[in-house]
């Protein structure tokens, strides 16, 4: 189990610690001989969502979560974590990255249920940031609402982070979804047709897409939403529900289409119905 009194105290004493972690961690290529990806993602208490089916604060101990990073990063077939500054400091200092692609997530204002959810500003890892910390790319959360004013914006700067990962090698993956208002409500539109608007748009992102990657949820009549494309894609895992094995199903029928190149999961291999880590690690790997 996670330290976590002393990891504090180091952070406290020893501050510094955590760049001298970043530059001293053994790097390894994006994609190897496979060319897929399994991924981690341990983003979304930043954004205050920290629900997991029916347990409401599940991501709220840190600890705790560590524990379970660390335990599906350690699985055989996972290949690196997505997550925010807090985050990857922590599994830093833990000495737990080496050897593991690091994508940092950039945009995580648009507060979960706040008046200005839309509104994702980069708050996390900026293009700066990933090139000093020697992390392999930054993760960007794609909302287009036709109807907020904030949508222009957000899409600016995703194009100029795009642009400027590129610059640098680095990977720029893209999370796109159309939204709409349900009661007042923000509210993902994963109508096939609309999603084939998000990819579309994602993909034009930038003044390259060389180093462009989608994260895509899976939908209705995935293989006409992928044809959109021709940028890799990961699978966005979601949260499993009550059957796991059903969801399982549906990502093995998405990663046997052309563009898709892996997965990217979180809250459902890390909080399991019946917590087991491992266990729910090792059945996503499996389908790689």
């Amino acid at each position: 189990m996670v330290d976590v009194g002393a990891l504090v105290e180091r952070r406290v004493r020893e501050p510094d610690s955590v760049a001298k972690a970043a530059s001293g961690r053994r790097r390894r290529p994006l994609v190897e001989e496979s060319g897929r990806l399994m991924i981690i993602a341990v983003d979304h208490p930043a954004r205050g969502a920290l629900r997991v089916g029916d347990r409401p604060m599940a991501m709220a101990d840190r600890g705790d979560m560590l524990d379970r990073v660390l335990e599906a990063l350690g699985r055989p077939g996972v290949d690196g974590v997505l997550a925010t500054p807090d985050v990857v400091d922590d599994l830093l200092l833990l000495g737990a990255l080496d050897d593991k692609v690091v994508v940092g997530s950039m945009n995580r204002g648009g507060l979960a249920g706040a008046s200005f959810e839309i509104d994702d500003r980069f708050t996390g890892f900026d293009v700066g940031g990933i090139e000093r910390y020697g992390l392999d790319g930054g993760k960007m959360l794609l909302r287009i609402d036709p109807d907020d004013d904030a949508t222009p914006r957000l899409l600016e700067s995703a194009a100029s982070a795009v642009g400027e990962l590129a610059a640098r090698r680095s990977m720029a993956m893209l999370e796109p979804f159309m939204m709409c208002r349900a009661d007042g409500r923000l509210a993902t539109d994963l109508a096939p047709d609309s999603m084939i608007r998000a990819l579309c748009v994602a993909s034009a992102l930038g003044t390259t897409s060389a180093y462009t990657w989608l994260k895509v949820p899976v939908v209705e009549e995935m293989e006409r939403v992928m044809a959109a494309s021709t940028l890799p894609a990961l699978i966005l895992g979601g949260d499993v529900g009550g059957d796991p094995y059903a969801t399982y199903a549906r990502w093995a029928e998405a990663l046997a289409l052309p563009t898709v190149r892996g997965l990217v999961v979180g809250r459902s291999l890390l909080y399991p119905r019946d917590d087991d880590v491992a266990g729910a690690v090792d059945a996503a790997v499996g389908l790689l």
